[in-house]
């Protein structure tokens, strides 16, 4: 493997001795691919993006996918892998399709790349791409297409295989139901933990061990804010000290198998005042109002136009501008979210087997949920007392 200018296709052996689904899922989530490829022209995918190899192929290293590596997905047959060699054994575990081209430390990688897709794919098809994909930084994109014959016609695939995603099948919806068990633990953690005179950082130690323990594949606690931190959505434990009467924001963010569920409550350190839970009963009822709207067809305005008109209702901000909802599902670092979510301007419907996380955010109270779309309304995949916590 220390040569730079040829490489060599492999057949593993021993494939897939620990798959996270059924080989025939997998070979249907190809198969889809494969006819929206059609439909485009394409005679082959480079899948670049992380997620969208673990979906078609299975194969994942844990520590490891931050190392350059992708799938061809030609049109017809299997997909190939090119990974560093050093994952050998996570591809021998985890993956579905045994052909794969490996490099080693110290080999000239992109041009490997370049060998390898030219054996696949030959030099005059018309090819996809990822473009948005993170591993295909600038550079790289640049070097690649430079190396590859002129022939080939290289095409921004777009979210071809991520739309693909954005549709569960039971047993990934099976998945986030356990993250949405082990973020439940985590908060039961939290609450218990959250008191006067303890740290934000002994939040998130309960929280991580908690959720770990439930099922979590890692230990990853979501914002953690007290204080005036707590009205910025994003903020994460520190050494502050709570007191008495703090709003403390606490989002759950475990995830089994890389499928993510995770919820919000507010909480309160000792005590609320009647405006506070007033103001937490207001939200929860707007979300509720919301979620009941939700059916497949349904546009994704719908619900979130309840939100926002009963957010200003609330008379504590002339304008509600976040999104409302965002597509949850095989999530790798350090993509949060899949690319579908819900503003005034979305245009799409909900469909069976969508998955959401869906919130309200208003001067530091949140509250949200983890949903699957099902053929007669919506399933929480959050299950958890829907109400202000009062430490």
């Amino acid at each position: 493997m220390g040569e730079t200018s040829c490489i060599t296709l492999i057949k593993g052996n021993s494939m897939g001795t620990n798959l996270n689904f059924s080989k025939a899922e997998y070979d249907t989530r190809v198969r889809n691919v494969q006819s929206d490829m059609r439909s485009q022209g394409l005679d082959a995918l480079l899948a670049f993006e992380p997620e969208s190899i673990t979906y078609l192929t299975g194969f994942l290293s844990p520590r490891g996918y931050n190392c350059f590596h992708f799938a061809i997905i030609p049109v017809d047959g299997d997909p190939v892998l090119f990974f560093r060699d050093l994952e050998a054994y996570h591809f021998q575990r985890s993956a579905a399709f045994e052909r794969n081209f490996r490099w080693a430390d110290g080999d000239d990688v992109d041009a490997l790349a370049v060998g390898a897709i030219k054996s696949i794919v030959g030099e005059s098809p018309k090819v996809g791409i990822e473009k948005f994909a993170w591993q295909l930084n600038a550079s790289r994109y640049e070097r690649l297409t430079g190396l590859l014959p002129k022939t080939l016609a290289i095409i921004d695939a777009g979210n071809l295989v991520r739309k693909r995603r954005l549709i569960k099948s039971p047993a990934e919806i099976d998945y986030q139901r356990r993250a949405g068990r082990a973020a439940e633990a985590a908060m039961d953690a939290a609450r218990k933990v959250a008191r006067a005179g303890e740290r934000e950082r002994d939040i998130g130690a309960a929280v991580a061990a908690a959720m770990v323990v439930a099922g979590s594949d890692r230990a990853e606690p979501g914002p953690i804010a007290s204080g005036e931190a707590a009205k910025s959505i994003h903020c994460m434990y520190t050494d502050r000290i709570l007191h008495a009467g703090d709003t403390v924001q606490l989002e759950m963010c475990p995830h089994v198998q890389n499928y993510h569920a995770r919820f919000m409550r507010p909480l309160k350190v000792g005590h609320a005042t009647a405006a506070e839970k007033r103001l937490a009963d207001q939200l929860f009822k707007i979300q509720d109002r919301a979620l009941s709207e939700i059916a497949p067809g349904i546009g994704a305005t719908v619900p979130d136009q309840i939100y926002r008109e009963g957010v200003v209702a609330t008379g504590i901000v002339e304008r509600y501008i976040n999104k409302t909802f965002y597509s949850v599902g095989l999530m790798l670092y350090p993509n949060g979210a899949e690319y579908l979510e819900v503003t005034p301007k979305s245009t799409w419907s909900f469909q069976v087997g969508m998955t959401f996380h869906t919130y309200l955010v208003v001067d530091g109270f949140a509250v949200s949920e983890t949903i699957a779309i099902t053929a007669t309304g919506y399933e929480k995949l959050t299950n958890y007392p829907r109400e202000l916590i009062v430490s």
